[in-house]
């Protein structure tokens, strides 16, 4: 199994999406400062998480929340419970 997780710097506030097949290890390589994308925005709290068959799955919805208008839209409502 393969996640998309969003996180949410509790030091700017801003979202961070990304994909993986452990999501608790990932969440903790974030907060020890071991993703460079992350390490100035830390510390940082799992806000939701989506469970997919495959990495590829997982992947191309990243892609849609990352690149899409209607995905940032999505990317702000996931984040905030909707």
């Amino acid at each position: 199994m393969s996640f998309v997780y969003i996180l949410k710097s509790q030091k700017d506030g801003k979202l961070y999406v990304g994909a993986t097949d452990n999501v608790e290890a990932r969440v903790a390589k974030h907060n020890k400062g071991q993703v460079q994308s992350t390490m100035s925005r830390r510390p940082l709290t799992l806000v939701f998480s989506k469970e997919f068959e495959t990495l590829g799955e997982a992947r191309k919805f990243e892609w849609m929340l990352k690149n899409t208008p209607g995905g940032g839209k999505l990317k702000k409502r996931l984040a905030n419970g909707a």
